[in-house]
């Protein structure tokens, strides 16, 4: 799989990572140690780079378990999520527990204190245990505070929805981030489901075969991917041989305009 770097954060990606948003928010035996297949499943195929929050419940802890032993091996983006620093640092220093003491990519998730969790990140970062910071939020009607946090220089990722039904990121936050520099994580890469519920018929995909799509899940990612402002997508799954699907879509040929606009289209339900 292409490897990318994450815009001027000094980290380099694949294309294609995990989200771990509720598929490894699971306790006991059985829900575990699937949670582990889907995690080996990503570091076989290389996409190893590993998207969670303390505010998926479970999914920092799992993700842990499952890196035991290889965490080198990883790129783990985690995220704060509250609103005074003092909360803020005490689910940071969890995290580093968590994951040998150092943290790839840190996010302030949904900007919630962001000016009292960025201090704390900053000063991580300083001391090697942060080793890039960003901010993220999934509702296009904050992307004005979004850009202003951009704007401060004390970022270098941003983290953003982004797929053929959800395009509020084009109008402003894509282009700044390319102006800037800044690297770019796409969540929500299929309208959290809404994108399978009008999945077109395996003959309409049939034009994108010489760029290696066989399903509606690897026409998403790559219609993504084709932006060159993003640099990296995080489909979330329960299910290993999804993973090696998904990452089988993190590779060129890259879609070009025409392509990009069909794949829409067919996501409009036009075609």
């Amino acid at each position: 799989m292409e490897t990318r770097p994450l815009g001027n954060s000094g980290l380099d990606v694949p294309a294609v990572g995990l989200g771990t948003w509720r598929t490894l928010d699971v306790q006991g035996e059985a829900a575990e140690q699937n949670a582990y297949a889907v995690v080996d499943q990503a570091l076989h195929e290389d996409g190893g780079f590993f998207d969670t929050s303390a505010m998926y419940g479970e999914a920092e802890r799992v993700l842990a378990e499952a890196l035991r032993g290889r965490r080198r091996w990883a790129t783990v983006a985690t995220k704060v999520w509250a609103p005074t620093a003092r909360e803020g640092r005490a689910q940071i220093y969890r995290a580093l527990g968590l994951f040998g003491n150092y943290v790839d990519l840190y996010q302030v998730h949904n900007l919630l204190g962001w000016r009292e969790q960025l201090a704390t990140l900053e000063a991580l970062q300083a001391r090697g245990q942060v080793r890039a910071i960003g901010a993220t939020h999934y509702n296009p009607g904050m992307f004005p505070e979004l850009r202003t946090v951009m704007n401060t220089g004390r970022i270098s990722v941003i983290q953003i929805p982004y797929n053929p039904l959800e395009r509020d990121a084009e109008r402003v936050i894509l282009p700044l981030a390319a102006e800037l520099g800044l690297g770019v994580v796409v969540m929500r890469p299929f309208a959290e489901g809404a994108l399978f519920r009008r999945s077109p018929p395996e003959a309409a995909l049939e034009p994108l075969a010489h760029f290696g799509i066989r399903t509606w899940a690897q026409a998403l990612i790559k219609w993504i991917l084709s932006d060159p402002r993003c640099h990296v997508v995080i489909p979330a799954t329960s299910h290993p041989v999804r993973v090696i699907e998904n990452t089988a879509a993190g590779e060129p040929p890259w879609l070009g305009i025409s392509e990009r606009e069909y794949v829409s289209q067919l996501a409009r339900g036009k075609r």
